[in-house]
């Protein structure tokens, strides 16, 4: 990874192992201003090669040289300086014929495949003011990832989206030390034959669209579905189990996800019942639980370690918590 530094503001640019031209500070103007010099040291080509590229992108009007050029006057220098703004030196990258100049194509044309393709790409300086915390949480996804997920980029995103609020300790969740309180209490009604009716008319959508077949939704045995709500409701003493609305909801996908109730349909039931005790308790925030993240936090659960399963859970409270809760993060008992 090469350096260079720009101007005397501490803005430095470089070349990335993936051939990215990154910026280690971010810029509210909108660019940043090299001198020739610089240029050649990005690319490693010898000046007079650069000044016959960014001669020539001004003669085909590439770029407008009046407003991607201007004279600046430096410490230890008896005259002006040109500065070449970063327009041209991407238009440099295109145009030069070195080992870094082709890592740097290589990258700008992923990069803009990503943009036609997929219809995004991620500007990682302009996602979240912090960018360590949100490679902290993309990493504390992909690490409850198995090896070939079948969680899309468009999943692992929203569900990063997701926990944007609460900013996902990456360490507390390693450490299984993530707590989460006071969040919604209040009764929402669910029973076995209720979430079975429901999850019929799912069936029959789904079989009209010719997305499903008749094994989708046959319990495997009677009272799969009863046994599971009784679970989730049950009281001791007086008390609910699970207490919250966010608890019940969490352990409902969860149940039926990883418990296989059904011959057929058992994560698309899930995430079904899942959103529907959620819209039904008026906790449903469709801004946040897209179908990308919840087709992704499906995959999720459904592919998680049943050993790994309160630190599951947990990671789904974190998410419904927006912020309403408080969490925090306890160190664990020595073993």
């Amino acid at each position: 990874m090469k350096n260079i530094q720009i101007t005397d503001k501490q803005i430095v640019i470089y070349q990335a192992k993936t051939g990215a031209i990154e910026i280690k500070k971010d810029i509210r103007a909108g660019t940043v201003w090299a001198t020739q010099a610089d240029i050649v040291k990005l690319y490693e080509k010898d000046q007079s090669v650069i000044s016959r590229h960014i001669n020539n992108i001004f003669k085909d009007s590439e770029v407008n040289k009046k407003s991607n050029m201007q004279r600046m006057h430096i410490a230890n220098s008896d005259k002006p300086v040109e500065f070449y703004s970063l327009d041209i030196i991407l238009a440099v990258g295109y145009r030069t014929n070195s080992r870094r100049a082709i890592e740097f194509r290589q990258w700008a044309t992923r990069t803009l495949r990503r943009y036609i393709v997929d219809g995004y790409a991620i500007n990682k300086h302009r996602v979240f003011e912090n960018y360590q915390q949100f490679v902290e949480a993309v990493e504390a996804i992909r690490k409850i990832l198995p090896v070939g997920t079948s969680v899309d980029a468009h999943g692992v995103i929203d569900i990063v989206n997701m926990f944007a609020d609460t900013w996902l300790s990456l360490n507390a969740y390693d450490k299984d030390a993530l707590v989460i309180t006071g969040v919604t209490k209040k009764r929402v009604a669910l029973t076995g034959e209720k979430l079975l009716a429901d999850l019929t008319k799912l069936k029959t959508l789904l079989m009209k669209n010719g997305e499903a077949t008749e094994l989708f939704g046959q319990e495997r045995s009677a009272a799969s579905i009863s046994g599971i709500v009784g679970n989730l409701m049950q009281s001791f003493g007086g008390k609910e189990l699970y207490p919250t609305v966010e608890e019940k909801a969490a352990h409902l996908l969860y149940f039926i996800v990883k418990n296989h109730p059904f011959i057929d349909g058992n994560k698309r039931s899930g995430a079904y019942a899942f959103v529907s005790f959620l819209r039904r308790a008026g906790l449903l925030d469709t801004t946040r639980i897209t179908p990308p993240a919840l087709t992704a936090l499906t995959l999720l659960v459904a592919e998680s370690d049943t050993r790994h399963k309160e630190k599951m859970i947990k990671l789904i409270l974190l998410m419904l918590s927006r912020g309403e809760g408080k969490i925090r993060t306890v160190r664990s008992a020595p073993k």
